[in-house]
């Protein structure tokens, strides 16, 4: 786990999340970051750059980038059932320098 997942994890857990997975493979796909607080589960891509050429870290999540976190996503969902009446969202949390953004529902 990179320094920018780890501190998404902690943002989570400080906000009373209970985190489920971290940089699990599934379907061929990595899940950075799941998370349930309550009757939400959150799937979190986590991005981070460590200078300013190529852009922002949230246009690193491109359309492809989505759909395989769907798919991980939804194999995950599967390996657990016990979890499938949950609220799912999808949330990205871009790491710049030492600011945290986290996007909501991002796709």
């Amino acid at each position: 786990m990179n320094a920018a997942e780890r501190r998404a994890v902690l943002h989570y857990r400080l906000r009373g999340y209970r985190i489920l997975a971290t940089n699990e493979w599934v379907a061929g796909n990595e899940l950075d970051v799941v998370a349930r607080r309550g009757c939400r589960l959150v799937f979190c891509e986590v991005k981070s750059k460590s200078g300013d050429g190529f852009g922002d870290p949230l246009e690193m999540v491109t359309p492809e980038k989505q759909r395989r976190v769907r798919r991980a996503a939804e194999a995950w969902l599967a390996r657990h059932p016990e979890l499938g009446d949950l609220e799912v969202s999808f949330e990205v949390v871009a790491a710049r320098g030492s600011r945290l953004e986290r996007l909501r529902t991002a796709f």
